[in-house]
């Protein structure tokens, strides 16, 4: 979004859709995603452009603390026009948090992309398959974090057992059969047997028996939960 060049290197405030707001320093902006700085966390966003609801400078307040930001931006290097595809290469076998919904990140490594999806690995969740079209924003950690400070000998990065399909809907329809979780299970309604993934719908069978049809575009996350 190089309509942000005057904005580079200013504190800005910006929303998110979903109703998140952030202030930081824009200290990068590529086609589909910009990069902000903040300062307190001494964190890196980087946030997808489809995402954004809003943007301005922010006034900077008397006696507040500026946050110089480190020369060197952990995904990327000076010579590339960032993408949202790249910065997810660059990312690959690297600690990161991921929000797409709800009011909890993933926290893993990303193992594979692909047209739509990534797949993401997670010592909780286990393998997640990500739709590209959800993710809000994403966060590295310093290059030597691991995830709730496991020893890395704890961390094996298992790569999904599953075939991978090219696409979401395609991935989805690998799971047919088998008992998965969508969207974090943030309701009951969530969790069940995937019967069918067809014409980008999922047919969900609940606990309690019932069947449910989802529709696959807004469906954020799926993995399994057994």
């Amino acid at each position: 979004m190089y309509e942000f060049s005057d904005l580079m290197g200013k504190n800005i405030e910006i929303e998110i859709s979903g109703g998140y707001f952030y202030s930081g320093i824009l200290v990068d902006s590529g086609l589909d995603i910009i990069v902000l700085y903040v300062g307190k966390t001494g964190s890196f966003l980087y946030i997808p452009s489809v995402h954004i609801q809003r943007i301005k400078e922010s006034k900077k307040e008397e006696n507040s603390t500026y946050y110089e930001p480190p020369s060197e931006k952990p995904l990327e290097s000076e010579s590339q026009v960032i993408s949202f595809r790249r910065i997810l290469t660059n990312a690959k076998g690297r600690f990161v948090e991921v929000y797409v919904t709800g009011n909890k990140a993933i926290h893993g490594y990303l193992t594979s992309i692909m047209n739509d999806y990534f797949v993401f690995y997670s010592p909780v969740y286990k393998t997640v398959f990500i739709s590209m079209n959800h993710v809000k924003w994403l966060i590295p950690y310093p290059e030597n974090a691991t995830p709730y400070s496991l020893d890395s000998k704890f961390l094996p990065v298992n790569p999904a057992k599953i075939p991978l399909a090219r696409s979401f809907d395609e991935q989805c329809k690998k799971l047919e059969n088998q008992l998965v979780v969508i969207d974090g299970g943030d309701s009951s309604e969530k969790i069940g047997l995937l019967k069918k993934a067809v014409n980008k719908r999922l047919t969900l069978i609940t606990a309690e028996r019932e069947t449910v049809y989802r529709n696959l575009e807004h469906v954020k996350t799926i993995y399994l939960g057994n």
